[in-house]
């Protein structure tokens, strides 16, 4: 899974203020000192603006007019570096300095995925817990953004819940905000702040406070637990449907993957449904790998940098695919499908072997490193940026689907309803008397809440079985309540899938037409 941080920066510049005071028993050394401080910065402001002045003699020759910048600034850097350390009131360790100019670095660059990481801070710890593949918390991809304001408040966004951990079995869902987290506002602490207070021993509880849509807020309780990072679930559907969802892309996905088709083999499947929503990515190999099983040849994906050595195709690997070309295949995307995910998506789609199904995907096409520092300690930086076979990147824009299935949107009447509703405990209370709750005893009781609660019945009665699924198994798909899902069943059993896969668009041309569009949308105004 990939993570962002953020700082709010004042306005305006420091004024540094010097206090002298009688009452001191060391007011004469005061001074004194107070002298030589003020010689020293008055000698440090002439180096400054001699070097500043002479820098461009001293660098220009056989160097570009960047690199004698780059040269400039960080002479400008360790002057500056070592003047507060010898001169601040109070003596400063080197690595605070160090630290906090990391930081400042790397998040004036305002990229999301761009940061520092102290291996002693949580940030790195959750990096290494990422690593060994399972942490304690409450299981949320998160997002936040780097500057906060009175317009555009900061808050964490939710990009995927990671299945069967607390966060998606109390029904979080991609694009949901946390506002507070028990009750510590998100937009004035950085992303350290927020998974300091989303993590914690497990079996503890954590309340956040969530908005979805505009006018939809509550608060829900989390229980911790431990979270480990999942790969691929899979079943025969009725029809000869193979059901494939993949969470999340690891060195253990391919694997994971191959048995899936193995098994859906040995059992005739006659139709392969890949469900990628909530798939916040993962390595670009191990989706490289996967993709190989259903590409013969051909780029898979590319990547493109000012470095040249970044500069990569993924190739399909000749014979190594195993699902033939035109096997019935749909795809199921939605805003929560992101990176890795979004790569095996444009991937089936630009060589027209899949269709997709569901909403557009999240749109993060850049490619990061976690690049190893020398004090024990690392940078996580954008390296690249990723291109569909067909040359199209989808940084900010998603890939729209083939078939657009949209989950109805609330209205302000229902949106105010349903706040009500979740602030209570009536569903909670309900599913402690009901330990064996079926679908159709959920609709009914449904019904009665809709009576005071005017919200759709299918929600309500969601709502409801997933407060049931909070203390049961789980299913693996749910064809009653994810309308999703059945439109992807409904298309692959209606057996024109080749001509819908045929009639498609690749991503390049889609963005090529929706630029088309805007430019003469652009003219005509």
């Amino acid at each position: 899974m990939h993570y962002s941080k953020s700082t709010q920066h004042g306005g305006g510049g420091q004024v540094v203020q010097l206090r002298l005071t009688k009452g001191s028993a060391s007011f004469d050394n005061e001074i004194m000192n107070s002298k030589k401080t003020w010689l020293g910065a008055l000698l440090f402001a002439c180096a400054l603006v001699v070097f500043t002045l002479t820098s461009p003699v001293l660098f220009a020759r056989d160097r570009s007019e960047d690199a004698a910048a780059s040269e400039r600034y960080l002479q400008l850097f360790q002057y500056v570096f070592g003047f507060v350390r010898d001169n601040y009131v109070d003596e400063i360790e080197p690595s605070l300095l160090y630290k906090g100019a990391m930081k400042g670095m790397l998040e004036a660059i305002e990229d999301p995925y761009t940061s520092y990481i102290d291996t002693d801070s949580i940030l790195g710890r959750n990096l290494q817990d990422t690593t060994t593949g399972a942490f304690g918390g409450v299981g949320l991809s998160i997002t936040k953004p780097f500057v906060s304001s009175m317009e555009k408040p900061a808050y964490v966004e939710v990009a995927a819940p990671i299945e069967d951990t607390p966060g998606w079995k109390a029904g979080i869902e991609p694009g949901d905000l946390i506002l507070e987290i028990d009750g510590t506002s998100t937009p004035e602490i950085t992303m350290e702040n927020v998974l300091d207070l989303l993590r914690g021993p497990v079996g503890t509880d954590v309340a956040v406070l969530l908005r979805r849509g505009k006018a939809l807020e509550y608060t829900v309780t989390l229980t911790r637990a431990l979270i480990e990072v999942p790969t691929v679930k899979y079943a025969m559907m009725e029809n000869g449907i193979g059901y494939l969802r993949i969470i999340e892309f690891t060195p253990l996905t391919p694997g994971r993957v191959q048995e899936a088709l193995d098994s859906f083999s040995k059992e005739g499947y006659t139709s392969l449904l890949i469900d990628l929503r909530n798939n916040p990515g993962g390595l670009i190999t191990s989706v490289v790998d996967v993709a190989d099983k259903f590409i013969d040849s051909g780029v898979i994906v590319s990547t493109q940098s000012r470095i040249s050595y970044e500069n990569r195709e993924f190739l399909a690997k000749s014979g190594k695919s195993i699902v033939p070309a035109g096997f019935p295949i749909v795809v199921l995307i939605n805003k929560g499908s992101a990176s890795a995910s979004e790569i095996l998506a444009g991937a089936l789609k630009d060589y027209h072997l899949g269709y997709l199904v569901g909403e557009t995907t999240y749109g993060k096409g850049s490619v990061q490193q976690v690049i190893d520092l020398m004090n024990n300690d690392a940078m996580k930086m954008t390296m690249a940026r990723y291109y569909t076979p067909s040359g199209a990147n989808i940084d900010k824009q998603g890939i729209p689907p083939d078939h657009a299935v949209l989950i109805p949107e609330l209205t302000e009447e229902e949106e105010k309803a349903l706040s009500e509703l979740l602030n209570t405990t009536i569903i909670a209370d309900y599913v402690a008397g009901n330990k064996n709750l079926s679908h159709k005893v959920a609709a009914s009781y449904a019904r009665e809440l809709k009576k005071k609660y005017p919200v759709e019945l299918r929600l309500l009665t969601r709502l409801i079985m997933q407060e049931y699924y909070r203390t049961h198994i789980t299913p693996l798909y749910d064809l009653e309540f994810d309308i999703q899902l059945k439109a992807a069943v409904e298309i692959l059993l209606e057996g024109n899938l080749g001509a819908l896969i045929k009639a498609t668009s690749t991503v390049r041309e889609l963005q090529e037409t929706a630029e088309k569009t805007v430019a003469a949308a652009t003219i005509g105004e």
